[in-house]
């Protein structure tokens, strides 16, 4: 499973996986963002069919709007897919000081996305550093990301 919470979509991967049954992708991002793809009713093609969500948010969403698809929509899809690894790409430009973005999520609001991926399976996560724009803010979100797995 690809999990992908960067306020751009992450077009390459769906496209990597969009047939492939044995891949589900998950992303969040803001809508009407560069690239421009990630609109909800894509569910994948052919035998992928079904294995693609995408959860586009509209500029100026924060933490609610994100962490109601974290809690609500991400067990769901990890429960019916049952993955024996979960990759994420974590974006952390969707934080509210980036300056590509025009997402509200805090730091906080990060760490409970955090939380939330790594409670949804008893599996091993890889978590890759994808965006993130303001240095200072970049350093403080990326380090939620290992608190919260040595609290798991």
């Amino acid at each position: 499973m690809s999990i992908d919470f960067d306020v751009h979509h992450g077009n390459g991967t769906q496209e990597a996986f969009c047939g492939d049954e044995t891949v589900f992708y998950f992303s969040s991002h803001q809508a009407f963002a560069y690239p421009g793809t990630g609109v909800e009713s894509d569910h994948g093609t052919g035998k992928g069919l079904g294995y693609t969500a995408n959860h586009p948010v509209m500029p100026d969403s924060g933490d609610r709007e994100m962490l109601e698809i974290y809690t609500e929509d991400l067990p769901e899809a990890v429960q019916r897919f049952a993955p024996d690894i979960i990759l994420v790409s974590a974006g952390y430009d969707l934080h509210e000081s980036d300056p590509l973005a025009q997402l509200h999520v805090t730091t906080g609001g990060i760490r409970h996305i955090v939380r939330e991926i790594l409670r949804s399976a008893a599996v091993p996560f890889v978590f890759f550093l994808e965006g993130g724009y303001d240095v200072d803010a970049l350093g403080a979100n990326v380090r939620v990301t290992p608190e919260e797995m040595l609290e798991e």
